[in-house]
């Protein structure tokens, strides 16, 4: 049987470093349409087990898809994963070539799971949910700067105030036909708005950035988005749990829906209600309902059931079984932080 290789890539804009275990064996390419032929071409005639990449700011996308395309298997992981097993193993300097190296060995002793790749409708509904946050931040910037500016430059930038706002309406209608072309997405979105305070922005954030919800266990999903308790443990120690790591940019919109959720939603108005009159500071019984909340939508994707304040209830059905899970995990004897 052929010895298995382990790949590791690390990616830049114009070039790519590839590392092969076992072994010392490494290249490079342009990071373009040829040079990812090249690369491709060479890792076929090789057992590849895992290829590891690292997320670099969209540059690994086209390298991504052109080894998914060709049937190899290749996750994108973290930075942070690599840097610090980079450490654990005691490498600490960092040059291209070396992380390609540190990533090799990742792949080779972590060996993480392989995911399926964005298509190319995803990443267009992606890069348009990031472009809408991108004008919120320029308007809240220029609208910051308005009350210190004088004369001509106040009236500048009321001007690009008012191009900025035009651009964020014609982003809202370009997400909202984005949706609705798509009878998978626009079927999920039905789904997501009959939960009482999930919105347009929510419902684009979350099939952009969180297509695993729906098929996650309630654990998983809540971990994914970063809002499930971690212990801090040692000994007699016992600390405060806190929520760590997860997707910052779902989690940033879903805090402000569970904000409102807990106003508006019937189910999450008394379970905060209750937090609080438990001792709860009002933090972190927001953190516990955003877990709850997001457990929520995922059971409502999951079973293809809209929304009914009564499945919060227990009733006899495997969605509503869903959901008393979900009420019953967060109650949690300890406080649980928003580090």
């Amino acid at each position: 049987m052929e010895n298995q290789v382990f790949v590791g890539i690390d990616v830049s804009k114009a070039r790519l470093d590839v590392a092969l275990r076992p072994g010392a064996e490494s290249f490079s390419v342009a990071n373009n349409q040829r040079g990812l032929a090249t690369m491709v071409k060479r890792l076929k005639k090789l057992c590849v087990s895992r290829i590891v990449l690292e997320a670099s700011g969209g540059y690994e996308i086209a390298a991504a898809s052109e080894l998914a395309a060709a049937g190899l298997p290749v996750a994108v992981v973290n930075p942070r994963r690599v840097r610090d097993f980079a450490r654990a193993t005691g490498r600490l300097a960092k040059t291209d070539a070396i992380d390609a190296r540190v990533m090799a060995h990742f792949a080779e002793l972590i060996q993480p799971q392989t995911r399926p790749l964005p298509d190319a409708q995803s990443r267009e509904l992606m890069a348009l949910v990031v472009r809408r946050f991108l004008v919120i931040d320029m308007v809240t910037a220029e609208s910051n700067r308005r009350g210190r500016a004088v004369g001509c430059v106040n009236r500048a930038i009321a001007a690009h105030v008012r191009w900025l706002r035009k651009q964020l309406a014609e982003l809202d209608v370009a997400l909202e036909q984005a949706i609705r072309h798509s009878p998978l997405w626009s079927e999920k979105a039905r789904l997501l708005r009959s939960v009482p305070a999930v919105g347009s922005v929510t419902v684009t954030t979350l099939l952009a950035h969180l297509p695993e919800l729906g098929t996650l266990s309630r654990r998983k999903i809540a971990a994914l988005v970063g809002v499930a308790p971690f212990n801090h443990d040692s000994g007699k120690l016992r600390g405060t749990r806190t929520i760590w790591g997860g997707r910052a940019q779902v989690r940033a919109v879903f805090y402000m829906c569970t904000l409102v959720a807990t106003r508006r939603n019937p189910v999450l108005r008394a379970f905060y209600a209750r937090l609080l009159a438990a001792g709860k500071k009002p933090k972190v019984a927001l953190t516990a309902c955003m877990r709850k909340f997001i457990i929520m939508l995922n059971a409502v994707l999951r079973h293809q059931t809209p929304w009914n304040p009564e499945y919060s209830v227990a009733l006899p059905s495997p969605f509503s079984a869903a959901l008393a899970g979900a009420a019953g995990a967060v109650v949690i004897p300890r406080a649980i932080g928003t580090a």
